[in-house]
């Protein structure tokens, strides 16, 4: 058990566990009585969030919806300001990021499931590769805007980010972010065959 005593093991463990905790799911419960893992797609996620919360109460809606997308995008950043800030490897900080995402993804509080990762994975990106990050905002708002379909937008924006990545820095190591990338697409499956079918909600 020596190897809890090493910081960065102490980080990673920190980025996972702290990665899983699902505040959509709470601030749900907590504010407005209702349990999203049991409404709409059954996701912690801040699109579920403020498509379930909606029906139920519009104007605190949007206010849980941000909410959970702030602090789903802190999760990760916050173990990672702390280990840079304490000198840490950049190897170590890319464990981190993707551990959070993990943890958000597959949390250890919910039987290993969770949200599609996209506001955690995008906290830990902007942190770590702001520039690609930044693009990749700038294209999720873009098919927003226009789509009208969040799975359709995210999705769109990760990959830009990814292609980013491999111009902007092509010496870098890639591994860690197309590892985020495959989760963030892996957890979205259902999303992408509702698409195919034509049968993905719009966000109105």
């Amino acid at each position: 058990m020596d190897f809890l005593f090493n910081i960065n093991v102490q980080f990673y463990i920190a980025a996972y566990l702290i990665g899983g905790i699902p505040f959509g799911l709470l601030l749900a419960k907590k504010f407005a009585g209702v349990d999203v893992k049991s409404a709409g797609s059954g996701s912690i996620g801040a699109t579920n969030v403020l498509r379930v919360v909606k029906e139920k109460n519009p104007d605190l809606a949007k206010k849980l919806g941000i909410a959970t997308l702030v602090l789903d995008a802190l999760k990760g950043v916050s173990v990672l300001a702390v280990a840079y800030f304490m000198g840490l490897d950049e190897s170590v900080l890319w464990a981190i990021a993707v551990l959070a995402v993990l943890g958000h993804c597959f949390s250890p509080y919910l039987g290993f499931e969770g949200g599609k990762g996209i506001a955690t994975g995008m906290g830990v990106m902007m942190f770590l590769l702001p520039l690609e990050t930044t693009i990749a905002l700038v294209v999720w708002l873009v098919m927003a805007k226009t789509v009208r379909i969040s799975s359709v937008s995210s999705l769109t924006g990760v990959l830009s980010l990814l292609v980013a990545s491999f111009i902007i820095h092509p010496n870098m190591p890639h591994a860690p972010v197309v590892f985020i990338v495959f989760i963030l697409f892996y957890k979205h499956i259902p999303n992408i065959i509702r698409v195919i079918k034509g049968e993905e909600k719009r966000v109105i």
